[in-house]
């Protein structure tokens, strides 16, 4: 090979080497922004189940992570035991990116969460049926004015003792003669309930008065909100039902699906035969069906009359705050909302459109309810989608 030829050579795979160099340093673009998520712990295992970042979305959720570790304060929570689960999820989720922020959550039943929240003692009040007028007037008259958001589906189960085994359907219509004040001292015993039923005293749980569980079993089973017996155990915090009714085989008692479902085989749910309107004593056609509550039945509408909405409301000058206003964008983004229906929360997600339409009322400052009278058996979500 001749000496010049031997140059030109050499330079090229000089040229090769160096070029082969200087693309093995430099940083690639896609996948320098996920260097700036924690490494995976047994405390973040949950993030794992979310897309792997691509060029277009790993950016987005570094930089709101980023924003997320500078946030600092304290959020004051109360109010209903059902909606707990969901907001304490969103909490602990929610401090894993912010951890200079401070969240409390407290049980004291949907009304008395709302006691607080209108007296300005708390910044959100979570509430298992939507504000009722008396409570608007009470948040009216100390200037306390707020933004409804709901937040999942929950489906109220009729619950019982793992060993009952002849009550494992239950209608409507027996249920509102277990419940209604007529009953209290005169229906007692299982078999007075139905033909057949086994001959046992009838021992009875429920949501305390203050709940918003109380108001919507009551309404839509003895067809008007806060009219029960009063002969029964009551309590605002669904453990305590759990422990009463797994304790005794003839127990029945109401409270949220996710109660049941961490806490398989201690206690069941019965499905229900909506077989008539408790308001009217009218047949309806979804009478001889027997549902049990479950994600499924709950998502799709078949579980009824017993499926809610579940709500959050944030106090207008609370939701002007940093920390709020994260944490509760925080709650609706689609990295948390899939957590929801996990088996560890226990409810179910809301439609994604939902979710944005009910983001953009937040951020826009939209007060107010759009449940103007109350509870509704029944009610459906598409209103905030402006249907």
């Amino acid at each position: 090979m001749s000496k010049n030829r031997k140059i030109i050579v050499s330079s090229v795979l000089f040229a090769l080497l160096m070029s082969a160099c200087s693309q093995a340093a430099a940083p690639a673009p896609t996948t320098a922004p996920a260097q700036e998520q924690p490494a995976p712990t047994a405390t973040t295992a949950p993030a794992q189940e979310q897309p792997a970042p691509t060029a277009t979305t790993a950016p987005a959720q570094s930089d709101n992570k980023a924003d997320l570790a500078a946030i600092e304060g304290e959020i004051i929570i109360d109010g209903s035991s059902t909606v707990y689960p969901v907001t304490a999820a969103a909490a602990e989720e929610f401090r894993r990116y912010a951890p200079n922020a401070r969240i409390s959550v407290g049980i004291s039943g949907t009304g008395g969460g709302f006691k607080k929240f209108c007296n300005g003692e708390t910044d959100i009040s979570n509430a298992s049926r939507p504000i009722l007028p008396a409570e608007r007037e009470a948040c009216a008259a100390k200037n306390i004015e707020y933004i409804e958001i709901p937040v999942a589906f929950d489906g109220l189960a009729v619950v019982l003792h793992p060993d009952n085994t002849w009550a494992t359907c239950l209608k409507v219509s027996e249920l509102k003669k277990i419940w209604e004040p007529d009953a209290q001292g005169k229906i007692t015993n299982w078999s007075q309930v139905r033909e057949g039923f086994e001959d046992r005293p009838l021992v009875l749980f429920g949501a305390g008065t203050d709940s918003g569980t109380f108001d919507y079993f009551t309404e839509a089973i003895v067809g008007k909100g806060k009219s029960s017996r009063g002969d029964f155990q009551a309590s605002e915090d669904d453990n305590v039902l759990v422990q009463g009714i797994s304790g005794d085989v003839n127990a029945l008692g109401f409270f949220g699906l996710a109660y049941v479902v961490e806490n398989e085989g201690k206690i069941k749910a019965a499905a229900v035969d909506y077989d008539v309107n408790p308001k009217t004593g009218e047949p309806m056609p979804t009478a001889g069906k027997c549902v049990a509550p479950s994600f499924e039945t709950v998502k799709d509408g078949s579980y009824q009359p017993l499926s809610r909405p579940i709500f959050i409301y944030v106090r207008k000058e609370a939701a002007e705050r940093p920390e709020v206003k994260a944490f509760v964008n925080f709650y609706l983004s689609a990295e948390f909302t899939p957590l929801i229906q996990s088996r560890e929360v226990g409810y179910v997600e809301l439609p994604r459109e939902i979710y944005e339409a009910v983001a953009k009322r937040f951020n826009d400052g939209v007060l107010g309810t759009l449940f103007p009278n109350g509870e509704e058996v029944g009610a459906t979500l598409d209103r905030y989608l402006g249907k």
